[in-house]
């Protein structure tokens, strides 16, 4: 999940020479990140962490027994590869779970359906039997007269295009997130979404819904692609009735954690360097490319880091933040504990397991010196920088939304909308030399960063307003 977060202020410093916070790396600190990016390309941990994650874990639904064995593993993954700290951050959230689902066509004839609820749904209490109505996108469904859907189901059709940058994601995700409420409102007794996915695999894709106490929702699921696609061939020729059945809801409070792996800065150590990636998943794969994937990543760049002989001048915190995908619990709760004035940048790693195509950050085309000599040891892995809007990630954007500075190593998510959410996201999708080559930019980005004096902008944008940074 990722989250627009452009730095207003920085455009406000127009071309002004370098000021404070705008530090030229070292020439020993760009020695260092150029040994770690060539250790990296011949290390294979990313691969081995995932496929730890992934078999000796599983799947890792919040509020499971797995989400209790995943703190657990990374706990023990971040002391065996030599951090200097391990902090385990409690984070309490609803505990939702998933006891069956099903769905069928009952008019004009008879047909199982593949679905799934969508996370923080609430259940049919028994089998709903309605007709379908179906709406080009959520714009269409909130344009439905109030209560004119009264006892019958919504179907959302909207498709997702594919993209390298998975753009089609926030086109398209808002019929899941908020779709539920917007039926409520209109009278309707549940909603259907197309899978929000680019594949015509029969396997549907879950994913969360906005679930306010305040706010009256539906019960809701996703169609796989293919039965969307029939539904709405049906529906094109007359009316189409169906029987839902989910068994789905809250249980209780649950606490987890976000576990948190420290390199302790030798000068500045309340300073800090934010990567990471969230730790659980869904239930229905291995969640090997969301998120396994992006904690192998980050975990094995930090610990390239850790085995340095010499510390960066400044910590950095490899963060497993926990349940992002049933509300960025981890993200907020890390947000709230850590100061975010001590934050010095973030970087997320959670589209995938595919390579890196662009260095992007929240200086956009005003880029410093550290930044470019980010680009500079990057360029060989086939990373140029862009300076167009950068997108921070789901669980830093708590950071990034108090004043931290973010950097976006964009992953290629041409076919990771392939498998996202669905029971197909398993290790079979993860390519090694992948992993490596990301692990490669993780570790140059977190090093010269930590390991410098640059802020990244925040010099600037109080030489701008006047402001202290």
């Amino acid at each position: 999940m990722r989250l627009n977060a452009a730095f207003a202020l920085l455009a406000l410093a127009g071309t002004s020479p370098l000021i404070a916070g705008d530090a030229t790396p070292s020439t020993a600190s760009v020695a260092t990140a150029t040994q770690l990016r060539d250790q990296a390309l011949v290390s294979n941990r990313a691969y081995e962490l995932t496929a730890s994650l992934t078999t000796d874990v599983g799947q890792r639904m919040a509020g499971s027994e797995a989400d209790r064995r995943a703190v657990q593993w990374a706990k023990a993954k971040f002391e065996a590869l030599g951090y200097d700290r391990v902090i385990l951050q409690p984070v309490s959230y609803p505990r939702w779970v998933r006891r069956h689902e099903s769905v069928a066509i009952t008019a004009p004839y008879n047909m199982p359906m593949q679905l799934t609820a969508l996370g923080r749904s609430h259940g049919t209490d028994g089998d709903l039997n309605a007709e379908v109505v179906r709406f080009e996108d959520i714009e269409a469904l909130k344009a439905a007269a109030d209560g004119s859907l009264a006892g019958k189901i919504a179907f959302i059709d909207k498709r997702m295009p594919r993209s390298q940058s998975g753009h089609g994601y926030g086109e398209t995700v808002a019929g899941r997130s908020t779709g539920a409420a917007v039926a409520a409102s209109k009278g309707a007794a549940a909603l259907l979404i197309r899978s929000i996915g680019t594949d015509n695999n029969r396997l549907a894709h879950t994913g969360g819904m906005w679930q306010r106490p305040e706010t009256p929702t539906v019960p809701a699921a996703a169609l796989s692609i293919p039965d969307a696609d029939q539904l709405a061939r049906l529906l094109a020729k007359g009316p189409v009735s169906v029987r839902l059945n989910l068994d789905v809801g809250f249980d209780g409070e649950f606490e987890s954690a976000n576990v948190i792996g420290e390199i302790t800065g030798r000068e500045k150590p309340d300073e800090y360097v934010v990567i990471g990636g969230h730790l659980d998943s869904w239930d229905l794969g291995t969640g090997a490319i969301d998120d396994a994937s992006g904690i192998g990543i980050t975990m094995a760049a930090g610990a390239l880091m850790a085995a340095l002989p010499e510390r960066p001048r400044r910590s950095i915190r490899v963060v497993a933040f926990a349940n992002e995908e049933q509300g960025v619990y981890g993200g907020r709760a890390f947000a709230e504990a850590n100061d975010a004035g001590k934050a010095i940048i973030g970087a997320e790693s959670d589209l995938g397991a595919d390579r890196i195509y662009a260095l992007r950050s929240s200086m956009g085309d005003q880029p410093d010196a550290t930044i470019k000599a980010m680009a500079d040891l990057m360029a060989p892995l086939g990373i140029p920088y862009d300076d167009s809007e950068g997108h921070a990630g789901a669980d830093i954007s708590g950071l990034v939304n108090r004043g931290m500075p973010f950097v976006a190593l964009e992953q290629d998510a041409t076919r990771y909308f392939d498998y996202h959410h669905t029971a197909n996201d398993t290790l079979d999708k993860v390519d090694a030399e992948a992993l490596d080559q990301q692990v490669a930019a993780y570790a140059i980005f977190a090093w010269l960063a930590a390991d410098g004096d640059s802020d990244f902008g925040r010099s600037r944008a109080a030489a701008a307003t006047g402001k202290q940074p």
